[in-house]
């Protein structure tokens, strides 16, 4: 599998990591790579013979401190990954020495919790070597785009630790036979509503965006099906995770793939029911991503959605799951929707209104609740078709004594052709 990536202007924008911990990451980047189906994921996307290699110039307003940022950026989710064993072992330490500290007659009573532990940092190591794969092709990811990475030390902070740890709940919910339930609950609501109302037929193209689509899954999923689509991300520890479940999985066939071995709730302490569970492992991919059945029809933007799509009237459908409530103001982001829909194009929304910007020091957030977003989604121009509501799950960790579940909002709505006027819910 190839992948082409375009690197263009640098982008200023603000990422917020779907997960407990929350936090603010200035960074700036625009490159795209699509996914070629068919093709062998052990060739590397920087093959030329295959690829287009045409550099998209920067803007002049973009200066040296401005790449420095970048690179330092870049830099710092690095070294989180790879600082991920000395940091996962630090806090096993920490654990061994309170049981250390236990009396005799303590440690006796639950000798199960000290071999828990020494399995634990197995586990870690395990993780570690996923992780150095990961990592291993960061620096070419991109085709007209290389990083050097600094001899001087970046340093990154425990948010960007946690990120680590959550992008491997990620592989479990995108990549794993033990996200199935999550999938299915999430991404089968969406891909139902886009399968029966813009159905694939005969030659007609039909283009989805995925904002926000983590590891990709789910325009993966829409590609398979026939249609042109693209995921947009703009996390690193999203994108150099999915480049390396995309592109470097080796395979021969849909039956013939090689599962990588992951330990994703290693570190979890809290709420267990057995170790055993904490210490379970998963295997991923769970399918051959090489395997669709047509060429040049997934593709992945990095980049802030509020910037980067500004072409007005091209996509068919945009399909959130998710992702509504990451902005810092929602009306913009269904603004942006309506503008870059086609007339009659559908905008498919699943999911809850957590809103990450929510409570954070020195940022405006707005928060609706969900008929005030109705009722801005209809004031925007769209014609709701479709309202109902569905259980969903975020990077649930099964066999735990503490679970999230969400009362979800599947919303669907259409931007009228010209002749239309506005409509009310059907």
């Amino acid at each position: 599998m190839f992948c082409t990536v375009q690197y263009s202007k640098m982008i200023k924008a603000y990422y917020l990591e779907k997960c407990v911990v929350i936090s603010l990451v200035l960074w700036k980047y625009f490159i795209i790579y699509h996914c070629y189906a068919g093709l062998n994921f052990s060739s590397m996307i920087f093959k030329v013979s295959r690829v287009n290699m045409s550099n998209v110039s920067c803007s002049e307003n973009d200066t040296k401190e401005e790449e420095k940022e970048e690179i330092l950026h870049y830099m710092k989710v690095i070294n989180a990954f790879k600082a991920y064993r000395v940091t996962a072992l630090r806090a096993l330490d920490e654990c061994e020495r309170n049981y250390h500290a236990l009396p005799p007659t303590h440690k006796k009573m639950i000798p199960g919790n000290i071999k828990a532990i020494e399995e634990s940092k197995v586990c870690i190591d395990c993780n570690a070597l996923v992780i150095k794969e990961i990592t291993k092709f960061c620096n070419e990811m991109f085709i007209n785009k290389s990083y050097k990475e600094l001899a001087e030390h970046v340093p990154f902070t425990s948010s960007d630790s946690d990120k680590v740890k959550s992008t491997l709940k990620q592989i479990v919910r995108d990549w794993s036979i033990d996200g199935e339930e999550e999938r299915s609950l999430c991404y089968m609501p969406i891909i139902d509503e886009i399968t029966q109302r813009l159905p694939v037929s005969g030659n007609k193209e039909i283009h989805v965006l995925v904002p926000g689509c983590g590891l990709g899954r789910l325009p993966w999923e829409l590609a398979k099906l026939g249609y042109f689509a693209q995921g947009n991300e703009f996390s690193f520890f999203m994108l150099f995770t999915s480049n390396f479940i995309l592109n470097k999985t080796p395979g021969e066939s849909e039956a013939d793939y090689h599962q990588f071995t992951l330990y994703p709730w290693v570190g979890k302490r809290c709420n267990n029911i057995s170790w055993k569970d904490a210490l379970r492992a998963v295997k991923f991919p769970d399918v051959f991503p090489g395997s669709l059945p047509f060429s040049n029809r997934l593709s992945m933007a990095a980049g802030d959605f509020m910037e980067i799509y500004d072409t007005e009237a091209y996509w068919d459908c945009v399909a959130c799951c998710f992702f509504i409530d990451t902005a810092p103001n929602i009306i913009s982001y269904l603004e942006k929707i309506y503008s870059i829909l086609k007339p009659g194009g559908l905008f498919v929304n699943f999911g809850p209104l957590l809103y990450h910007f929510f409570g954070m020091s020195n940022e405006r957030s707005i928060e609706l609740s969900y008929q005030e977003m109705v009722d801005v989604i209809q004031q925007v121009g769209f014609v709701i078709i479709k309202q109902d509501w569905s259980k969903g799950l975020y990077t649930n960790v099964p066999r735990s004594m503490l679970n999230y579940e969400y009362n979800c909002a599947l919303l669907v709505a259409r931007k009228p052709n010209p002749r239309e006027g506005y409509g009310n819910s059907k």
